[in-house]
């Protein structure tokens, strides 16, 4: 059987400066809960703005019949 790399899918959400910590972690929050994703990085910018990538992993069905 062959082993394979991860495959992951990314998403990537630009918020801007005024958002605040609570709106973001309910964001990410929801995201995480119903879609199955998880946080890769997270940047928060000197002008305010933060950019927060998430990932989940793709799992590919292999047929066995």
């Amino acid at each position: 059987m062959q082993r394979r790399s991860s495959t992951w899918e990314y998403r990537e959400f630009a918020l801007p400066r005024g958002t605040t910590r609570e709106a973001t972690r309910m964001l990410l929050t929801g995201a995480a809960e119903t879609e199955h994703w998880e946080l890769d990085r997270a940047r928060i910018f000197p002008d305010g703005r933060r950019v927060v990538r998430l990932r989940r992993r793709v799992y590919r069905v292999m047929r066995t019949a």
